[in-house]
């Protein structure tokens, strides 16, 4: 997800007060994270995550309304920190980045955050050439200004998705039945935005 403008965050300069303000967000990605989880052989979870992705949305303080979210994640990007294993995921069996080089969602309608409160935010996400709808529970931590004197945002975001609704199926079935890999798949992102 290397287009990452949303409108929410800020992890640091609690106490500081800002004006009022509305318009594009921009992603701050060195203060930001895309990751996945899902469990492995039925008795651990695996995290990874992706370190190519972006943004770009709207956000109005005063109204707390975000529109127009677009996020874009490079699946070549994936990271598990085991090079044979990002090589498998890379491949047909799973993302297919040759053919499927990037992630989408995309907001289909305002939502109204509110501070501190999970609020869903839908949208429709496309992997593998599939698109489903989705709800992203994203919760706005504030706003602040900065040492630099820039306006910045915090924000999470969280999701589940069923990995073989867009085609990524591979796994194994084990002697005691159990699967290799869930086909539920948990989503976090978090991290900071500028506001211009």
């Amino acid at each position: 997800m290397k287009l990452f403008r949303i409108g929410a965050v800020a992890l640091a300069g609690i106490g500081f007060v800002t004006p009022a303000f509305s318009g594009e967000v921009t992603l701050d990605k060195s203060h930001t994270k895309v990751e996945f989880t899902v469990t492995h052989l039925t008795i651990s979870d695996v995290t990874g995550r992706f370190d190519d992705f972006a943004a770009k949305g709207t956000f109005d303080e005063k109204a707390s309304a975000l529109s127009g979210l677009q996020v874009t994640i490079k699946a070549e990007s994936i990271n598990t920190n085991d090079a044979d294993r990002d090589k498998h995921l890379r491949g047909a069996d799973f993302f297919d980045t040759g053919k499927h080089p990037e992630i989408t969602f995309k907001q289909s309608k305002p939502a109204v955050l509110r501070k501190g409160v999970p609020t869903a935010v839908v949208g429709d996400l496309t992997m593998r050439g599939v698109t489903k709808p989705v709800t992203l529970l994203l919760t706005y931590k504030g706003t602040v200004k900065d040492p630099w004197g820039n306006n910045k945002a915090g924000f999470s975001a969280s999701t589940k998705v069923n990995r073989k609704d867009y085609g990524v199926s591979w796994s194994k079935t084990m002697d005691t039945g159990g699967a290799v890999v869930s086909d539920e798949v948990s989503i976090s992102i978090a991290g900071e935005v500028a506001i211009k």
